[in-house]
């Protein structure tokens, strides 16, 4: 009896421990968890919000890279958040989509012909309303700040992939190069080898997320490569439209079973885009089934259930809020531990 009354407190005792270790980590940590163990996840889609997640049922809410929109993705529970990197005159990180500033701030011109003290001037503004909010553009330190311990984020490297280095350098100047992914568009085994050389200077401790179009790549094969290479978390597969007009039916040559059983071999999430680009039509990169068809549509299975129909475990999408409500009241969510508290947002942008 002594020894079952011992035992069942050492068992009481360890699961004291571990649910205070659980309770310790930042949600960011259980994330990471997530991304690099995706054949223990394969019943869980994460969510990456597309340019730090401005949209909500087809309208911008938030300045697309602001600080309010990661806020705002945080909130709603959103696992990554996607901006874009870009360098200023004086050569400081910024974080800006376009080239030109005429289309998300109140100045005019190329972001590359301001100095960062010039940057910080320019209000961002929501397309669509055309507010201006009271946020400036934000430097990758600051975006970096707002997202440690709570969401993995996602750079966009709008530069030259020479320039990654530098940029992890920031993040691992304030101890969180854990909770950086990059990526970089590979195609041939040249893109291999000058992505190797670059990020062997970058050091390790982040995550390097290979991109595969199958305008290039046709098959599982190069994707063997790349995990040789790389050892990757997550693939970044895209599944250009070319201008039909009819849905995919298969999700194109990087969708297969093949496929699927590489990823699960190399224990890495397919990762899948639907969100929209400008000037092309819905769904464009991701053969029709897109966020559009989800919301505008009213058919969220005929596109994020689509995608995970064919192992997606990651969708990038315009629509994180919309998708990730779906996506748990169909099954495809597991919670994270209740300890971990989602705040209000803190940076939410005023509007004039």
């Amino acid at each position: 009896m002594r020894t079952l009354w011992l035992s069942l407190l050492l068992s009481a005792a360890f699961a004291a421990v571990s649910s205070q270790s659980l309770a310790g980590e930042t949600r960011a940590a259980q994330i990471l968890d997530r991304f690099e163990h995706a054949n223990q996840w394969r019943d869980h889609v994460m969510i990456a919000a597309h340019r730090a997640g401005s949209m909500q049922a087809g309208k911008t809410l938030y300045a697309e890279n602001s600080l309010a929109a990661v806020e705002g993705s945080i909130a709603i529970g959103a696992e990554i958040v996607e901006v874009d990197v870009r360098r200023a005159k004086d050569g400081a990180f910024v974080i800006m989509h376009d080239s030109w500033l005429d289309r998300t701030t109140t100045c005019k011109g190329e972001v590359v012909k301001y100095t960062l003290a010039e940057l910080q001037k320019c209000r961002l503004v929501i397309e669509g309303t055309g507010a201006v909010t009271n946020e400036t553009v934000s430097t990758l330190r600051e975006m970096l700040l707002t997202t440690r311990d709570r969401i993995l984020i996602n750079l966009d490297n709008k530069l030259e992939v020479t320039d990654l280095p530098a940029m992890i350098a920031v993040a691992r100047d304030l101890g969180m190069a854990g909770q950086v992914i990059v990526k970089e568009n590979l195609w041939n085994s040249q893109r291999i080898d000058a992505a190797k050389a670059v990020l062997a200077k970058a050091g390790g401790g982040f995550q390097f997320m290979p991109i595969l179009a199958d305008d290039a790549v046709h098959d599982a094969v190069f994707a063997g490569e790349v995990e040789k290479a790389f050892a990757p978390r997550a693939i970044e597969l895209i599944n250009w439209r070319n201008g039909a007009e009819t849905l995919t039916s298969t999700g194109g040559p990087l969708f297969g079973n093949r496929m699927r059983a590489e990823a699960a071999r190399g224990d890495w999430h397919l990762w899948a885009d639907t969100y929209a680009i400008v000037n092309r039509p819905g769904g464009f990169l991701a053969g029709g089934r897109g966020d559009e068809l989800a919301v505008a549509a009213s058919l969220p299975r005929e596109a994020w259930g689509f995608w995970v129909d064919r192992g997606a475990t990651i969708i990038q999408t315009d629509e994180p809020k919309a998708a990730i409500e779906w996506l748990a009241a169909n099954g495809y969510r597991v919670p994270y531990t209740t300890d971990i508290k989602q705040v209000e947002p803190a940076h939410t942008a005023s509007i004039n």
